[in-house]
């Protein structure tokens, strides 16, 4: 019967993420099986932290995030949880051994989104660790049972949850910074984003790209491609991001149409029996 539930809780994660990210869905689809339900669980996870902190504004979200901190380290000590999605999360941190500490820094930057509205370099800096490099950890800490693989892969798996997080930030702008009053990059003003701006915040994202890409080509073979697949989607929207002027950039939320991304699998797929990546 424990099995048929925790099935059923890993399951619920994979619909998850299916439902929030057809991008991520594809390239955890090129998984060796035994990788698949710890990712789509991962994701899960942090989805539904971020959708607490993005659009619950008529709970109270402060005691929401609170309560499923709580209950996620309840669970991860107990080994159970009735919530689904915290299930299946606890039993991937405890059979791979994921750092609490990720998971705590994580839960600092969902916390941050609730109060923080502009950030210096130090705020910048702890936010982006802990809302996509920790992220990237947990996964790379599922990929790699060999120690010293996982501690030569860590520098480049944060590279790449950086690189990620900030291309959402210029794609979000719109959203975070009109909607919700959220400014992430310390000392750009929005009021007037000039490409100058632009230019700076790119040049850090190619430089966090260039490192990540050399850590894919390391990953275990089981995982390499869907990592790769990531990458190259994420690649895909930054190039349009570049080629967008700075003022449309404020005006609407720039994305890779699906029929971009299946062409990019497909491509992905080729180079990987070609022995490209």
């Amino acid at each position: 019967m424990t099995n048929l539930y925790d099935e059923a809780c890993f399951e619920c994660s994979k619909l998850i993420t299916q439902k929030y990210s057809t991008s991520f869905s594809l390239g955890i689809k090129t998984f060796d099986k035994s990788f698949r339900y710890p990712i789509y669980a991962i994701y899960g996870f942090v989805r539904y932290a971020d959708e607490i902190v993005d659009t619950f504004h008529n709970y109270n979200q402060q005691q929401l995030i609170t309560d499923f901190g709580r209950e996620t380290f309840r669970a991860i000590n107990e080994g159970i949880s009735t919530n689904p999605v915290i299930h299946s999360f606890q039993q991937v941190v405890n059979q791979y051994k994921i750092d609490p500490d990720l998971i705590r820094a994580f839960l600092v930057s969902m916390e941050m989104d609730l109060d923080t509205r502009a950030y210096d370099n130090e705020g910048y800096k702890t936010y982006i660790y802990g809302s996509a490099e920790v992220i990237g950890l947990m996964c790379l800490r599922v990929f790699t049972c060999d120690d010293a693989l996982y501690q030569s892969l860590l520098p480049q798996a944060r590279s790449l949850g950086a690189a990620f997080q900030k291309i959402n930030f210029l794609r979000d702008i719109k959203a975070d910074y009109l909607e919700r009053g959220r400014t992430y990059f310390p000392g750009v003003n929005f009021v007037n984003f000039t490409e100058q701006d632009k230019k700076a915040i790119e040049a850090e994202i190619k430089a966090d790209f260039d490192d990540a890409f050399e850590g894919i080509k390391r990953l275990p073979k089981g995982t390499r491609l869907g990592v790769y697949i990531a990458y190259i989607y994420y690649l895909q929207l930054f190039k349009k991001i570049r080629y967008t002027p700075a003022n449309v950039i404020l005006q609407k939320r720039i994305r890779v149409s699906d029929a971009r991304k299946m062409s990019l699998y497909v491509k992905a797929v080729l180079q990987q029996k070609l022995n490209v990546i």
